[in-house]
C-alpha cells in the first residue's frame, strides 16, 4: 500500500486519515500542535455543532461560495452518514433547534477524542508538534513534505488541510496558500468570515451582554439591502455579535469599504400601526407615570434608556403629555434602531475564512489538483464557506472523506 502524508489534523484532515487508513494505507499525519482538533474544540461555544441533519440541497443551499463544487463530496458524504460514522465511532450525538448536531455529552472534547481514538485504532501514525515547511515536487508529481528542521519526509500522496486564517492562535496561519501558491495554484482573495461586527454609535456599549431574540436586521447600502434576516444578535463593548450578526458579516464582504447601515426592528411582528396601538395601551396603563417607567412591558430593561434617548422625548415627561408625533418617533426608534458598521472583526475572532484555493484547480470528485499529481487540498484552506449551523464542518469532513476514499483507489 501507499504512503499518505496528511498536513494538519483539524476535521478533514483526520477525516481523511481515518478513511485512508481504513483501506490499508499507511497513513502519517502531521500537527504544528500539541493535540489534533484544536480549533474543534472551540467550535460551538466548546459543544461542537458537528453538522446540520438535513438533506443535500439544504446542505447545498446554505454553502456561499461554490456551493456546486460539493456536489460529489455532499452526495458521498452526507450529514446523515455523518451522523452514523461518528455513532459508529462511540460519539452518541443528537439533533437540536434549526437541525444542528451536537454530542449528546456537550463536548467537543469528547468529537476529537472519538477521532483521535479511531486514528490509533487504524495505526494512524499522528506526529504533534511537528511543522511542515514545504512541500517537495518533482516533474509535476508530489514527492513528499519538508519539516521545519529541514528533513524530508516522502510520500505517495499529500493531503493538505491546514484550514484557513480564522482563530490563528489555533495553528490556522495560512501555511497550505503558501504550499497551494508555489505550484501555481490561484488564492483567491481571504477575508474573515462569520464575524463579529463592530458599530460607531457610543450607545451600543452601553447596552454591551443584552441578548435580543426573535428580531429582525437588515443591513444596507445607500438604499441597497445587501442582507435582511430574523433572529438572535447580541451586544458587546465593540458593536454587535451573535448567530445574525455572524451570517450577516459573510454579506458585507463585498461592500466593506462603503459606508453600511444597520437597522434592527426590534418588533418585527408587529407592523406600525399595530406597535402604535400597543404603546397607546401601555400609556394609558401607565398615563401618570414619567415616560422613562412606561415602556418596562415593551422593551428589556437595559434597552429603554437607550431608546429613549434616540426617540427624542424628554425621560421625565408624563404619559399623558407625549403627542402623537412625539409617540410616532418612539414607534419609528423601535422599528428602525439604527447604527453604523465601521468594520468587521479580524480573524482572531472570525469562525471562518472566506477565499482560498481557487477551486478551478481543483478536481471536485476528488479533491486532487489539477496541477500536480497526488497533491490534494481539503476543508478551509479551499475557497469554500458556509452559514453557521454546522454547514462548515460538514464541508471540512466531507472534502475530507472524499480525499481519503480517492488516495485509496488511486494508490491500489
Amino acid at each position: 500500500m501507499g504512503k499518505v502524508l496528511i498536513v494538519g489534523g483539524g476535521p478533514s484532515g483526520m477525516m481523511a486519515a481515518i478513511i485512508a487508513a481504513r483501506n490499508g494505507c499507511e497513513v502519517h499525519l502531521f500537527e504544528r500542535n500539541n493535540k489534533c482538533g484544536k480549533k474543534l474544540y472551540i467550535t460551538g461555544k466548546g459543544r461542537c455543532n458537528i453538522t446540520n441533519a438535513t438533506d443535500v440541497e439544504e446542505l447545498l443551499n446554505n454553502v456561499t461560495t461554490n456551493s456546486k463544487f460539493l456536489y460529489s463530496a455532499f452526495y458521498t458524504f452526507d450529514s446523515f452518514s455523518l451522523i452514523d460514522f461518528f455513532n459508529n465511532i462511540g460519539l452518541k450525538t443528537k439533533i437540536e433547534r434549526g437541525n444542528r448536531v451536537f454530542p449528546v455529552s456537550d463536548k467537543s472534547s469528547d468529537v476529537i477524542s472519538a477521532l483521535t481514538r479511531e486514528m490509533k485504532r487504524l495505526g494512524v501514525n499522528i506526529h504533534l508538534n511537528t511543522r511542515v515547511k514545504d512541500i517537495k515536487v518533482e516533474n509535476n508529481t508530489i514527492k513528499g513534505i519538508i519539516l521545519d528542521d529541514g528533513s524530508l519526509i516522502q510520500g505517495d500522496r499529500i493531503i493538505i488541510a491546514t484550514g484557513g486564517l480564522s482563530y490563528p492562535s489555533t495553528g490556522s496561519t495560512g501555511d497550505g496558500y503558501k504550499f497551494a501558491a508555489k505550484v501555481n495554484h490561484i488564492i483567491k482573495d481571504t477575508h474573515p468570515s462569520l464575524v463579529p461586527l463592530e458599530t460607531k454609535e457610543e450607545w451600543v456599549k452601553e447596552l454591551q451582554g443584552l441578548s435580543l431574540r426573535n428580531v429582525n436586521i437588515s443591513i444596507k447600502v445607500g438604499d441597497k439591502v445587501v442582507y435582511d434576516n430574523f433572529g438572535e444578535m447580541l451586544f458587546t463593548h465593540f458593536g454587535v455579535t451573535g448567530p445574525l450578526i455572524l451570517s450577516s458579516s459573510r454579506f458585507i464582504i463585498p461592500y466593506k469599504d462603503k459606508e453600511l447601515t444597520l437597522s434592527i426592528d426590534l418588533k418585527p411582528t408587529l407592523d406600525i400601526k399595530k406597535l402604535d396601538t400597543r404603546i397607546l395601551k401601555d400609556f394609558n396603563k401607565y398615563s401618570r407615570k414619567q415616560f422613562k417607567n412606561s415602556l418596562d412591558d415593551l422593551l428589556p430593561k437595559k434597552l429603554i434608556p437607550v431608546i429613549i434617548k434616540l426617540s427624542g422625548i424628554h425621560e421625565e415627561k408624563k404619559v399623558d403629555q407625549i403627542s402623537r408625533e412625539e409617540r410616532l418617533k418612539l414607534v419609528n426608534t423601535i422599528k428602525n434602531l439604527t447604527c453604523h458598521i465601521v468594520r468587521t472583526r479580524d480573524y482572531n475572532e472570525a469562525i471562518i475564512t472566506c477565499g482560498g484555493v481557487d477551486l478551478k484547480g481543483i478536481n471536485p470528485m476528488t479533491m486532487e489538483s489539477k496541477k500536480i499529481s497526488g497533491l490534494y487540498f481539503t476543508g478551509e484552506v479551499l475557497d469554500l464557506d458556509a452559514m453557521t449551523g454546522g454547514f462548515n464542518l460538514q464541508i471540512a469532513f466531507s472534502t475530507g472523506y472524499l480525499a481519503g476514499m480517492a488516495i485509496t483507489e488511486k494508490i491500489i
